[in-house]
């Protein structure tokens, strides 16, 4: 029990620091007055690399397995931090924001398959481990704000990147399921496997939609609300309001979302998340935008604990760390294009009639879903 206790916490650790660059990344840029297209490339260019990094680190998880990858993702958040805040121009960051791609890129394969195989309702667990990260990512999220507003960017990135040693701690102490044999094989004969299974394709598509309120609250959130009038520290509470509605979502959801052979769940979460996305672009005042990030955290919890369920029902566990990663690509597609595309809406028509735009986007994509569904629905794991 202490050893997954320690598991947890060190996703709550991980997270934090995620929480805190929501709020210190757009805002510093923006303070150095880059552009909007600049802040979208610095947020998103990098992915490109994390999207290749995750499907190795999912291979390196079934190999390996997931505790020495994360561990070593939490190490990368650290010395990520200290780039972070001795950087005062466009290369420093890039190459902070770089290696902390790194640090993302090895963090959720390697996590989502550990939290895959403990004992017991993987439901449940999967709620639990993402309720933790939600709760550290409204703290660091909130903090991050308070600490900007008192004491300036670069203490908050130490903070950071105390953040990335804490949850590498937490990482050594657990204890892992022992794990049956696993042949030496070719890093992507996983993959070759698992690329001829539709589902794949699907919960990519699921994956999208999962991180699109993550890839907004690390680029254009913070500047939406600051735009509109929020001071810093307003603007990292009202953003941390949506990793409340996650952490809410993650207690409640993981004893309702157990099949994935219904979607009902995903086509929910794409209309909440976007509607959600959408009107809070449309109000000003505290409290409705303080609900729609309730809700955009609740619509993104949802598909979060389905794609990850439906990865897990349609892998064995040798395969675990490669399905995710796979899986995973959605997430990567949405850090990588999402920021672009709001970077160079907010230059052509506004920072909130960008969000307006997105947030349509993300309730058609409940309709592609739906297609994706219906042509894999034969594939689906029976009950599951």
């Amino acid at each position: 029990m202490t050893s997954t206790i320690a598991f947890y916490l060190s996703g709550f650790a991980w997270n934090f620091g995620l929480g805190m660059t929501y709020v210190l990344v757009p805002l510093y840029a923006r303070s150095l007055g880059f552009s909007g297209v600049a802040i979208g490339a610095l947020v998103s260019l990098p992915v490109l690399v994390q999207i290749w990094l995750s499907l190795i680190a999912g291979a390196y998880t079934d190999r390996l397995g997931g505790q020495r990858l994360a561990v070593g993702s939490s190490l990368a958040m650290t010395a990520a931090g200290i780039v972070f805040a001795l950087s005062g121009g466009m290369v420093g960051l890039f190459v902070a924001q770089s290696m902390f791609i790194v640090s993302r890129a090895f963090y959720w394969p390697s996590t989502w398959a550990m939290a895959a195989d403990l004992p017991g309702d993987q439901s449940r667990h999967f709620g639990r481990v993402n309720a933790l990260a939600s709760f550290g990512q409204i703290a660091g999220t909130a903090i991050a704000g308070l600490v900007v507003e008192w004491l300036g960017y670069r203490i908050g990135f130490w903070i950071f990147a105390a953040m990335g040693l804490a949850g590498a701690v937490g990482l050594a102490r657990f204890r892992s399921p022992p794990a049956a044999p696993r042949p030496r094989q070719s890093l992507v004969a996983n993959y070759l496997v698992l690329l001829r299974r539709p589902l794949m394709y699907y919960g990519i598509l699921c994956a999208y939609i999962s991180a699109l309120p993550f890839s907004l609250s690390s680029s254009f959130y913070p500047i939406l609300l600051v735009e509109v009038g929020y001071a810093n520290d307003e603007a990292g509470t009202l953003l941390a309001l949506r990793g409340v509605g996650a952490a809410a979502a993650g207690v409640v959801v993981g004893y309702f979302v157990k099949r994935t052979d219904q979607v009902r769940w995903p086509l929910a979460s794409a209309v909440i998340t976007g509607l959600a996305i959408l009107l809070a672009a449309v109000f000003t005042a505290p409290a409705p935008i303080a609900t729609f990030m309730l809700l955009v955290g609740l619509g993104s919890s949802i598909m979060t604990i389905y794609f990850q369920l439906l990865m897990t029902a349609c892998s064995s566990p040798a395969e675990r760390g490669s399905a995710m990663a796979l899986g995973g690509l959605g997430w990567g597609l949405s850090h990588f294009s999402t920021p672009l595309l709001m970077g160079w809406m907010n230059d052509a028509i506004g920072v909130v009639a960008a969000f307006r735009v997105m947030g349509a986007i993300a309730m058609a994509w409940g309709v592609l879903l739906l297609i994706a569904f219906r042509l894999t629905r034969d594939h689906q794991p029976a009950g599951k």
